[in-house]
């Protein structure tokens, strides 16, 4: 398996430290506000990449932390008039409800930064101690940048450029423009703890180094986030940790890639900044995840109406090929041990082997379903074996696990008649028929198909699939 290193800027080999187990990190969010697009392209990404781990056979610790003390929790609490323990945990259930409708499997330990400040000291301290780190006269305490060699590996960024860029603030008593704080002095009625140093809470930075080594050790295998985290944030970690502990702090580093909204960077300035909750009162959740998964993580994704309407006809044709046929149960967690049909299981696991490529594997998962669709008018008694294929790859995803009549009458939008209502006309048109009014029955068929009603006749009845006709 070949994971690309944002550290080395190349692929590598995925060599675990211990046989057969893996330990990842992935920082979580801030917990002032809903969570947006980009937060689900990350929750989603490193999601799929614990699932295929697991489907090919490695024990996986997964752990995303949840950053609940903050510059930001602080301002939203104070302007909404709540404590900041209020705040986060609201935001906290809101984030796991949406991760939960986007087929998120929850992480295996969601540490807390304010449930770590015991460790967050200690480290400073041994940063002070080992000359990397030092406590100004204002009670903050700053890192020593240019102490640390090997400072800007991970950006590639040149610390001789960044300084001659950089400037000190008025209120900061940094010995250099580049250093950046361990610890906050609290300020008047905010949020603090007691430390050597005075009253405060600790930066950003120190708090993913102190909890990803308290949950996984002092070096772990993959440490991964969103594109804007790899400077200042995760170079800094690096920088904390290994000054820190004196070892490696983790072997590969990886990115997922940027949302962008109808091409255009998503921000709140532009009016195109989207919460996962406000996209899912007009979509189905599989639609956003399946958009978000058939883009490599490294890649940026393009979020527009017309880019979820490809998403939806993609499903629609996975759920087409599966309609009808018996299904087992949960497939999510199944092994890619198994042996294929036609060889697509060892096909989807070549793709993901080469850096979880999902655009690769999702074409695997399309021959698959032409098979099947073949298989139904030629060779039914191969049908339920390959849609339980189907339906077990998809499950690495992710993807596949509804009821395909389920899906299949959801819409981009709201349906236009009750489902009672389309029953009724499905019922008057039987009868129609068995009166040989075939004249009204077509009438019927067609006035349906115009609100994007499609019917589909069977020996064992008539259902029907709702097409959006905006798509």
């Amino acid at each position: 398996m070949q994971i690309y290193n944002t550290l080395t800027r190349r692929k590598e080999p995925l060599t675990p430290l211990e046989p057969g187990k893996v330990r990842m990190y992935v920082c979580g969010m801030t917990v002032y506000d809903y969570c947006h697009l980009g937060h689900a392209r990350v929750m989603v990404a490193f999601d799929v990449i614990t699932r295929y781990l697991r489907a090919r056979g490695l024990e996986v610790t997964y752990v995303r932390n949840v950053t609940d003390i903050d510059d930001k929790i602080l301002k939203r609490a104070d302007e909404n008039g709540e404590t900041i323990a209020s705040l986060t945990e609201r935001m906290i259930e809101a984030m796991h409800e949406d991760e939960a409708r986007l087929s998120v499997l929850p992480p295996d330990q969601e540490p807390r930064a304010t449930r770590h400040i015991g460790e967050i000291i200690a480290m400073i301290e041994t940063l002070i101690d080992k000359g990397f780190a030092y406590a100004a006269d204002n009670g903050d305490v700053y890192y020593r940048v240019r102490r640390f060699e090997r400072y800007g590996a991970l950006s590639n960024r040149d610390p001789d450029e960044m300084r001659s860029g950089a400037r000190i603030e008025v209120d900061e008593h940094k010995e250099d423009p580049l250093d950046f704080v361990l610890w906050k002095a609290a300020k008047p009625g905010e949020a603090s703890w007691s430390s050597p140093w005075g009253e405060g809470r600790p930066g950003w930075h120190i708090e993913c180094s102190a909890m990803s080594t308290c949950c996984l050790g002092e070096t772990f295998d993959i440490h991964g986030g969103g594109p804007d985290l790899m400077f200042p944030h995760h170079e800094n970690e690096i920088a904390q940790s290994e000054a820190a502990t004196g070892h490696r702090y983790v072997n590969t580093w990886m990115h997922a890639g940027a949302v962008r909204v109808s091409q255009e960077k998503m921000s709140k300035s532009l009016g195109n900044f989207f919460t996962i909750r406000e996209v899912l009162e007009h979509h189905d959740p599989e639609v956003v995840r399946y958009l978000l998964v058939a883009s490599h993580y490294r890649s940026p994704i393009n979020y527009a109406p017309e880019s979820l309407a490809e998403a939806r006809k993609s499903l629609e044709r996975f759920y087409h090929a599966l309609e009808g046929l018996a299904l087992d149960g949960d497939t999510e967690a199944a092994s890619l041990d198994q042996s294929g049909d036609g060889g697509h299981a060892a096909r989807f696991a070549a793709a993901m082997d080469d850096d979880f490529n999902t655009p690769e594997a999702l074409s695997v998962l399309f021959d698959l379903a032409r098979e099947l669709n073949r298989a139904r008018k030629e060779t039914p008694n191969r049908a339920p074996a390959l849609a339980a294929e189907l339906r077990r790859l998809g499950g690495v995803l992710g993807l596949l696990q509804q009821d395909p009549s389920t899906f299949l009458k959801g819409g981009a939008g709201d349906l236009p008649l009750a489902e009672d209502e389309i029953q009724a006309r499905i019922d008057e048109r039987a009868e129609a028929k068995k009166a040989k009014d075939f004249a009204r029955a077509d009438a019927i068929r067609d006035e349906l198909a115009a609100l994007g009603i499609i019917l589909k006749d069977a020996r064992e009845g008539t259902t029907w699939v709702f097409e959006n006709p905006g798509d």
